[in-house]
């Protein structure tokens, strides 16, 4: 089995509404999303001969989609009341609604399904928080 992995990185913020500590409060993060791909084989021709796949096309479509959550403030949807979410959008905010939990884990679940539906031979997605944490999905076979 061949594996590649590669990364891309955004900052955005977020809060856990509901949440009893620190994270119940607007924050940010430097998230780092890495993708693993698997293959049996490799490209038996062509000028991607020997590969799984070309790191610069995984990386394009791996940036891409970090660039579309940077710098933004991400919630679970009915998290912020109207008045609030009025306020945020009248000063320009950029502001993605997600319908889950904006925890690592759930990212992880969230970018692998938007990853395969693009044909990328995902193994598993990995959403780092921080540095030291991280969380993985890998769905089951």
């Amino acid at each position: 089995m061949y594996y590649l992995k590669t990364s891309a990185a955004f900052d955005s913020a977020h809060f856990l509404a509901g949440y009893h500590g620190k994270c119940a409060n607007i924050h940010g993060h430097r998230w780092v999303l890495e993708i693993m791909l698997e293959s049996s084989g490799l490209q038996e021709s062509g000028e991607k001969r020997g590969m799984l796949m070309d790191f610069g096309d995984v990386k394009k479509t791996l940036r891409s989609l970090a660039r579309s959550y940077d710098h933004a403030l991400i919630y679970e949807r009915e998290s912020l009341r109207p008045a609030t979410l009025a306020a945020l959008n009248e000063e320009g905010f950029r502001l993605i609604e997600v319908p889950f939990r904006p925890t690592a884990e759930n990212f992880a679940k969230h970018f692998y399904e938007i990853l395969s539906g693009g044909g990328l031979p995902l193994k598993s997605v990995t959403v780092y928080e921080t540095p030291d944490n991280c969380a993985v999905y890998e769905p089951e076979v």
